[in-house]
């Protein structure tokens, strides 16, 4: 008998076997990650947190559908992925990103006005490689688990994360204080 905390596959299968605080225990594993992804990729924290209780909630239904072919956390953030990239598709409107709760006087102006264009160059890259980007560089995923929820090659990842790269630079250089 294995000591310690289940594992995630331990408990999607408890959750099959109705243990109902199974889910729970795997949402409170991977609820941040999920929800940072979602609103990096939609910038606007409404939406993210609509979009990931989508696909939990999905997730929660289609457990029985889990093959373990993937980690429980890709397979949860490929549902969540494929959740954003609906709701980028369905609702084309690019809302701004409020007001952050903890910024200070110094230069709220300026802070504010650095993550509205950060927030404006990264909607403006298509959608591909707006996530590729996000998954390896604000989420510090590997190209491989990044090339493995995307469901395509590392190559593909690689390049995709070149080019919104390339293109943000061109967007965002201006941004850069001269030394």
């Amino acid at each position: 008998m294995r000591s310690g905390p289940p594992t995630d596959d331990d408990l999607v299968a408890a959750h099959r076997a109705g243990d109902q605080g199974a889910f729970a225990a795997l949402v409170g594993r991977h609820s941040g990650s999920l929800r940072a992804l979602a609103v990096r990729t939609l910038h606007h924290p409404e939406d993210a947190a609509d979009v990931v209780q989508e696909a939990l909630a999905s997730a929660y239904r289609r457990a029985g559908e889990y093959r373990g072919d993937a980690s429980v956390r890709t397979w949860l953030h490929r549902i969540l992925v494929n959740a954003c990239v609906d709701r980028i598709r369905y609702d084309r409107r690019r809302a701004t990103l409020p007001l952050a709760g903890e910024g200070t006087v110094r230069d709220l102006a300026g802070e504010v006005a650095t993550r509205l264009v950060l927030a404006d160059a990264l909607a403006a890259l298509p959608v591909e490689q707006r996530l590729a980007v996000v998954l390896v560089d604000a989420q510090g995923w590997s190209v491989g688990e990044a090339a493995h929820l995307l469901e395509v090659p590392a190559g593909t990842v690689k390049s995709r994360c070149a080019r919104g790269r390339a293109r943000l630079a061109e967007l965002v250089g201006h941004l850069r204080e001269d030394p």
